[in-house]
């Protein structure tokens, strides 16, 4: 059969269009076909209507079947729904073309202008199922073959540009190339309209193109003028992408993907690439497409120690400026990594091209991210009405390693677009503002799992995306400042003073009202008279009176006959810590003395903002008092029994009497509860005795100021001194540990191990260079080390402890772990365990050892008619043979031959591992954004710290300064400890989160070693390997133990928040 291509040059043109890679051929292409038809590109619908109507073999017809079952849906009104509107589109990026787009399929006309002229951005974009869908319906297959082929989803920049440029082509837009705009031209008189400002000379057919609306896609450097943009800053994150060529040979396709490999809790592999390469990373990615593309984070101190920073500058645009970054040690930092991650499989690393001809390797500033504070306005001068639009990165810049940036930008298209149907209906610009905004506020909320499940039925419609969808949220009274009658002045950048989490719920107490609860709560306890916030706590009594009245169970107030102040307030700090996880902001000696007034009300601040909701009755309050802040609780509890587990390993005295495991949450158990010992004088450990200068930062000297005090051990810190001692890293709660020998702190990854001496490459000397050839030595995959637990306990020295019931404060938490079961399930089940929840479900089958049942052949009936009706699997689609690592296939080899599905189910192999890089992925960024949001917040600590050190300052001078004042600078600083509190209360829920992750890292790692012991014929095993096993189902045991306590952390917590209900409770 004759192609087409040889009796009608059209036919050519068009192949020509579809086959085309760059951008120039493809504009090129398009012209030809254009002139071939006697058609004027930029004819909007009507256009595209012509060219099908003339091409009609089939190739295009299968094209044109897809773009016009997507025309044919209603909202679009067969493409009559915008056809006197008029739309100016700015930035040929994804989402600009994609905004195009919908607008071309209701009917406006669109003129696109972009300042560039070739796409060359080869960096590579995690999409989402519904981006994948959407662009299938767009023909992505026709213009590009391989997409979506392999085991992760994902496309090059380069290649959404293309397809969404043919497709805008096809649809009539039209496009100016190497066009900059750079403001709007107001309509000079009644009748004219909106013109833009463009560079260099435009064609007069273009300067004098009037428009209603102007979508602005041209990049977070870029926000139209009128628009406020806030900035969202963490601290210092430096990235570092880097493409290589891809050659697509047998060796190169062999090599799996990395959906995304984080420090936070797969600290063992970054710990193999330091000591193998000397590099030190947070985390990295790899994608294959285009070309090999990895993406990571590295730590600045390493750059600098390496040559890539030539010198450190504290200002970020002159640190990472190009006459500060050397190109060549830049090149052989990310080549090094990017060996080390791909154990050498990918051969001899050759970088691709960028835009200019160099190297595609740059490092590059995401500390702060911009997010405009409106996405859209109207704008009317001489009655002429401008509707002004963003999306894309000027309207919220995406934090990359959430792989969100095309998705969200995606979603914005659509509901510019769904805007914009609107203002051409007739809608008033006040109503059209207020939908505009109340679906921008879902935008960032947005995720796979939050969105409509049904991703074919997605459409221009926000009903059809969003469940629960309220187009009321904000009212058009809301949003009068959107709608200018004369251009505002130029955009501001607000910086985002707090973003310091959720503001504390109730009012801030005055010395008055704090004084009050205090006495309140210490009412009838004998010896106690509280008159004041000094001399009164100066005995200790008060202050033991206090926590006995919110933790009963400790002690006895008969107990405290006969000790002393010392001792007493020693014991009431040390006990408010371990039991209701208030720090301590100043010494047992300082509170005796009565030395410090300031840090003795912010202390009883802590105590207040935690339980200021608890009723005042005779007696104790309950057990589950709402206000504990239970996550820096139970952390606390976790790292104290870490370091008694690590004393223990070390084979000295662990220090005090309390359980092993104080994470723990009381059950009934079989143990004999621990016996008390009122006989025994309270005596205070030795650290509380001995931290009498809190004044005085423990490391550097230097003056600590309230808001700046950080207590570890007894010791008080500045946050940022409190670092780790090889690698500098911020230490987080229940992530670091003291080394008893040198007393230096270290971060997890760092501790020294027993008898270990410290490698060098530890510390990254000075003279280390990175290697210029793979290592031999490379680890395959490196393994998590897991902490040795005692199966035994101290004797504990205090009464039985009862059960301790915890609630949060109700904020938005990044920790949700989503563990608590309905209340009706007895006993809670246990979260996925493995970092790939389907695959280890259909894996269980496998794990014989454990008497697991075997798994049903329905099982994989379902995945693989699951896997049929995939979108990710049509027809036209050939996916790669994905390679498998070792480990992973000898399990689903295990779990096909147990199952006898080998032959029957073909698409097993890649459905699971599909699945599990699904599962991966999902992990990864959710590690992310709980390190984003812990930057977030070490930024917001910062501020808040130099705030009150003013404050203070200004509060012990001896000045002249009316008492009103002074109240009020108190209050604000008592506002500031609040906020501290809350951020703090934060932090230690992310890093409850960060344990789970840890914990499921290790779970999965230590199934997989435990696996291959258990996979053998016990003829064959010899001693060792049964010790071996033995070991390592000890430690399994031990990690699903840690499990379990999160898990009735979780559920204790959740119980107790239902308990409390709307309002506090008795």
């Amino acid at each position: 059969m004759a192609s087409p291509a040889s009796t009608n040059p059209a036919h050519a043109h068009f192949e020509s269009v579809l086959q085309a890679q760059l951008c120039q051929d493809v504009l090129s292409s398009f012209q030809g076909l254009c002139r071939a038809l006697g058609l004027e590109p930029g004819g909007g619908l009507p256009q595209y209507h012509k060219i099908k109507a003339q091409l009609n073999y089939w190739s295009a017809k299968s094209l044109w079947a897809k773009l016009d079952k997507r025309a044919s849906q209603p909202v679009y009104q067969q493409g009559r729904a915008c056809t006197s509107t008029k739309c100016l589109v700015v930035g040929a990026g994804p989402c600009g073309l994609r905004a195009a787009v919908e607008l071309a399929m209701l009917g406006a006309r669109v003129v696109l202008v972009e300042k560039r002229t070739k796409f060359s951005r080869h960096n590579v974009l995690h999409l989402w199922p519904f981006t994948i869908h959407d662009l299938r319906a767009l023909g992505a297959k026709k213009f590009y073959g391989r997409f979506c082929t392999g085991s992760l989803d994902h496309i090059s920049i380069r290649q959404l540009q293309l397809l969404l440029l043919k497709v805008a082509l096809l649809l009539g837009v039209e496009i100016h190339w190497g066009v900059t705009f750079t403001g709007l031209q107001p309509p000079p008189r009644k009748g004219s309209g909106w013109r833009a400002q463009l560079q260099p000379s435009p064609p007069a057919q273009l300067a004098n193109y009037e428009f209603d609306v102007l979508i602005s896609a041209a990049g977070g450097k870029f926000v139209p003028e009128g628009f406020t943009v806030r900035e969202m800053r963490g601290k210092l994150a430096i990235g570092i992408t880097a493409n290589f060529v891809n050659g697509r040979t047998v060796e190169e396709t062999q090599v799996p993907e990395i959906s995304g490999v984080a420090r936070i809790y797969n600290q063992s592999f970054f710990q193999s690439l330091l000591k193998a390469t000397g590099i030190d990373l947070e985390n990295i990615v790899y994608y294959k497409d285009d070309t090999h593309y990895f993406v990571m984070t590295a730590k600045k101190q390493c750059l600098l120690r390496l040559g890539v920073l030539r010198q450190d500058w504290p200002e970020t645009d002159r640190l990472l400026g190009s006459a500060n970054v050397a190109p060549e040690a830049l090149q052989r930092f990310a080549r090094a990594a990017a060996d080390f991650a791909t154990h050498g499989k990918l051969g001899k690393l050759e970088f691709a091209q960028d835009a200019h001809g160099r190297p595609d390797v740059s490092a590059f500033d995401f500390t702060s991210m911009m997010r405009a504070e409106s996405s859209a306005r109207v704008q009317e001068k001489h009655g002429a009405r401008l509707l002004l639009g963003l999306v894309g990165d000027c309207l919220v810049e995406p934090f990359w390693p959430l792989g969100t940036g095309v998705a969200r930008g995606f979603l914005a298209a659509f509901d510019a677009a769904w805007m914009v149907k609107r203002w051409a209906g007739g809608a008033g610009p006040l109503e059209v503002l207020a939908e505009r905004e109340s679906l921008y506020q879902l935008l960032s909320q947005t995720s796979p799992e939050n969105m409509h499940r049904n991703v074919a039925q997605y459409g221009l419609d926000p009903a059809s995306r969003y469940p629960n969808l309220n187009l009321r949220a904000v009212t058009p009274s809301q949003v009068r400042d959107l709608y200018d009658v004369e251009a505002k002045e130029p955009v501001r950048r607000l910086s985002d003073k707090t973003d310091s989490g959720k503001p504390a719920t109730g009012s801030v107490a005055t010395q008055e009202e704090l004084l009050h609860w205090c006495q309140e709560q210490t009412a009838g306890y004998p010896g106690v008279h509280v008159t004041d916030l000094s001399s009164s706590w100066a005995d200790g009594l008060a202050l033991c009176a206090l926590v006995h009245r919110l933790r009963p169970g400790l002690l006895k107030p008969s107990e405290l006959q006969g000790v002393g102040a010392l001792e007493a307030t020693s014991w009431a700090l040390k006990m408010a810590e371990h039991e209701l996880g208030i720090t301590p902001v100043l010494s047992a000696q300082a509170m005796v003395a009565g030395n410090d007034p300031l840090g003795l009300i912010a202390y009883l601040s802590h105590f207040h903002s935690a339980f200021k909701s608890t009723p005042h009755n005779p007696g104790p309050v309950s057990q589950g008092s709402p206000g504990t802040a239970n996550a820096v609780l139970f952390l606390g509890k976790l790292q104290r029994t870490l370091q008694r587990t690590r004393a223990q390993g070390n084979g000295e005295d662990a220090g005090g009497k309390k359980p092993r495991m104080e994470v723990e949450v009381e059950t009934p158990s079989t143990e004999e509860p621990p016996v008390p010992e009122p006989d025994v004088p309270v005596t205070p450990p030795s650290q509380y005795q001995e931290a009498s200068a809190e004044d005085l930062c423990a490391l550097c000297g230097e003056h600590l100021y309230i808001l700046e005090r950080l207590c570890a051990n007894g010791r008080f810190f500045h946050r940022s001194c409190f670092r780790c001692h090889i690698c500098e890293a911020t230490l987080w709660p229940s992530g670091y540990g003291q080394h008893p020998g040198d007393g230096h702190f270290y971060c997890l990854q760092h501790l020294p191990q027993p008898g270990h001496k410290e490698d060098s490459n530890d510390r990254g000397p000075e003279s280390q260079d990175l290697p210029t050839h793979r290592e031999n030595n490379m680890p395959s995959r490196p393994s998590i080390p897991v902490a040795p637990q005692e199966g035994t306990s101290p004797v504990p020295s205090q009464p039985t402890r009862r059960l301790i019931r915890l609630s949060s404060p109700e904020r938005q938490r990044l920790s949700s772990l989503h563990l608590t079961p309905d209340p009706e399930m007895e006993p809670p089940p246990k979260p996925p365990r493995s970092c790939s929840v389907l695959a280890h479900r259909a894996l269980e089958g496998s794990f014989v050892g454990w008497g697991m049942p075997v798994q049903s052949p329905q099982v994989l009936v379902a995945v693989e008619k699951e896997e049929e009706e995939s979108p990710c699997s049509s027809d036209e689609e050939a996916e790669e043979d994905v390679p498998l690592d070792s480990d992973t296939e000898q399990v689903l080899w295990n779990l096909a031959k147990n199952s006898g599905t080998m032959n029957s189910y073909p698409t097993w192999r890649r459905t699971l591992l599909r699945r599990a890089k699904e599962e991966e992925m999902k992990r990864f960024c959710k590690a992310q954004a709980i390190q984003r949001r812990q930057n977030e917040i070490e930024a917001a600590l910062r501020e808040l710290e130099a705030k009150g050190t003013e404050l203070e300052l200004a509060l012990r001078s001896r000045s002249s300064s009316p008492e009103q004042q002074k109240a009020l600078w108190l209050e604000q600083l008592l506002q500031l400890v609040q906020k501290k509190n809350s951020l703090v209360a934060e932090e230690a829920e992310l890093m409850i989160t960060v344990q789970e992750l840890n914990l499921e890292e290790k779970q999965w790692q230590l199934d997989q070693e435990l696996r291959t012991y258990m996979n053998r014929e016990e003829t064959l095993k010899t001693a060792a390997d049964r010790q071996a096993e033995d070991q390592v189902l000890r430690k399994l045991v031990d990690v699903v133990n840690q499990r379990d306590a999160l898990i009735r952390f979780q559920e204790e917590r959740r119980l107790s928040e239902l308990a409390s209900g709307p309002g506090p409770q008795g």
